[in-house]
């Protein structure tokens, strides 16, 4: 009899049907069946080993709550015996708000639409251990959801980076590689092949409070460093040094393979997956492996070959996911946090359709906005490494850009400034969108920043950087101090001395942080969207895992 290994994750929804993803302890034939009739079934598809799905539900009635189970050939799995948690659902808004795109359907109605966001989670420990970084935030509002299920609970949460950790895995992660491979050998104690990599989603996503939440919460996700690797393509000379290593190649394509079955292809809307030639050929193939594989490979040897950014539009909401990891060009003399293609790609779905969105939400799991002297640090050492100030100093620039991570937006100068100009003219003119958000993580602390263009371009649109991380993670004391002087006065005036030996021009908005902070701590971010207003709230665990609660640190209203 075929077992529920993994799962279930809501991940797609609309007005009439949602997608359910799936592992299954062998082939099978998946199901989900809703309580008013509604449903849907598949066969699973094999990669490396293993049995997953994607199950597309239909039928759905629009502006309903809809309980659902999970049937494998035929046998309910989900929900859990004696489980504890109220029945997962399926929430459909109102008949669509207007016609699809093409890049999927408008999902979205006319009431309040909540987006929650956050990024850099470590899977959290047993209940029965302490927590040493302190309540998992997810795991905190999977607790509050299923205290009242009636209560305020996310349209969809996004996930913008750093789901797993291949670079930093648990004490009982590393016992159990201990088992499979000898530890003093490269990559030591971190994840070396698929089979690893599957380990961390098993660690991660079996958390109780979170494998509920998944399954009851539509969910939209990106990959950042640390699910390949910390730092990944910082530079072209990171990346010419790790590929010398024997181990490289091995762990970056079972790092892509596992992120596109575990994370992309929820992502996606049902149209999507029905033109997509990959899913098609795994699906039809009895074992998928090699043409994943080979999809890898192919991103590997061509990032600009294959796409992970993608749209979702949830009425008159549009969120933009942006891979800010893959999609890099990293030569010093054309460095850009997006390919050619790609940015053309992002520039042409922010400016479809004017008049059609009341916000634009740009996800990026790096933020566009830092404090001033962390992003005066970065461009000036992006021109140290481009050779502004010589060969020493060059060789003296690579070295601070890998210790200190300097390689967010402000490393990619003409990236930065590209992203400005598309938000300005996103914002602005008959039609334009009451904001445009970019929503980020990364950086372990969370604050929102508002940037000011020149007058002759200032949009008409409000604009944010929100910033929110970590979920569940920690952060050294020195760096909370790093940050804190990053934000103020006198790391502004360092910072344009860094800039000024860099010959680094001034960048093309000036920003300031606004409601607060920094924050620190395990948190979420959480937008509501109604017409064309925006509220903000921040919410910050308090308490041990059993007895935690998210308490409200900042709320702010953004536009209307």
């Amino acid at each position: 009899m075929a077992k529920l290994r993994l799962g279930p994750l809501l991940r797609y929804a609309d007005s009439s049907s949602a997608t359910v993803w799936v592992e299954a302890s062998r082939p099978c034939t998946a199901e989900a069946r809703c309580a008013d009739g509604a449903g849907g079934g598949t066969r699973t598809f094999q990669v490396a080993g293993h049995h997953y799905a994607l199950i597309p539900v239909t039928g759905l009635t629009p502006g309903t709550t809809t309980p659902y189970e999970v049937l494998l050939d035929g046998v309910r799995v989900w929900p859990l015996p004696d489980s504890s948690f109220p029945p997962s659902v399926i929430r459909t808004p109102e008949e669509d708000a207007g016609e699809g795109t093409g890049e999927g359907a408008s999902e979205g109605g006319g009431d309040a639409f909540r987006v929650a966001f956050g990024s850099c989670r470590w899977a959290a420990p047993a209940a029965d251990e302490k927590d040493p970084v302190g309540a998992d935030a997810l795991d905190t509002l999977a607790a509050r959801i299923a205290a009242d299920p009636t209560a305020e609970r996310p349209d969809v949460l996004v996930l913008l980076g750093d789901q797993v950790y291949a670079d930093e895995v648990s004490d009982a992660t590393r016992d159990w590689l201990a088992g499979r491979r000898d530890l003093s050998e490269p990559p030591g104690a971190e994840v070396a092949d698929y089979e690893e990599y599957t380990h961390l989603y098993y660690e991660s996503w079996l958390d109780p409070e979170v494998r509920w939440l998944l399954s009851t919460v539509p969910s939209c996700m990106i990959f950042d460093d640390h699910d390949v690797i910390d730092d990944w393509n910082t530079s072209a000379a990171w990346l010419a040094d790790m590929r010398e290593t024997p181990w490289w190649r091995e762990r970056l394509l079972s790092g892509l393979m596992s992120y596109w079955v575990h994370q992309h292809l929820g992502n996606l809307a049902p149209a999507e997956l029905a033109a997509d030639p990959l899913y098609a050929a795994v699906r039809e193939s009895a074992d998928g492996t090699d043409a994943v594989r080979a999809f890898a490979s192919r991103a590997d040897a061509d990032p600009a070959s294959v796409r992970w950014s993608y749209r979702r539009d949830f009425g008159r909401i549009r969120l933009l996911m942006v891979d800010s990891r893959a999609a890099r060009v990293l030569d010093e003399d054309q460095r850009a946090m997006l390919d050619p293609g790609e940015e053309a790609w992002v520039r042409e779905q922010a400016l479809a359709d004017p008049g059609s969105y009341d916000h634009l939400l740009i996800g990026t799991s790096l933020p566009w906005l830092l404090p001033h002297l962390v992003h005066d640090a970065e461009a000036w050492d992006e021109a140290l490494c481009r050779g502004e100030r010589g060969a020493r100093w060059a060789r003296f620039g690579e070295k601070l850009r890998r210790g200190a991570d300097l390689e967010h937006w402000a490393a990619f100068s003409t990236s930065f400034t590209a992203l400005a100009d598309l938000i300005a003219e996103a914002g602005s003119g008959p039609g334009a969108p009451a904001t445009v958000l970019v929503l980020s993580g990364d950086v372990h602390h969370a604050y929102a920043a508002e940037p000011t263009w020149p007058e002759a371009d200032r949009p008409d649109a409000r604009v944010f950087q929100l910033t929110c991380s970590p979920v569940h993670n920690a952060i050294p004391r020195y760096i909370k101090v790093g940050f804190r002087l990053g934000w103020s006065g006198l790391g502004r005036a360092l910072g344009r001395s860094l800039a000024r030996h860099g010959r680094v021009p001034r960048p093309p908005v000036t920003w300031r942080k606004t409601d607060g902070g920094p924050w620190f701590g395990n948190m979420l971010m959480t937008l509501t969207l109604h017409g064309r207003s925006a509220r903000l709230r921040l919410e910050r665990t308090q308490g041990q895992k059993n007895g935690a609660r998210l308490e409200t640190v900042m709320e702010s209203k953004l536009s209307g």
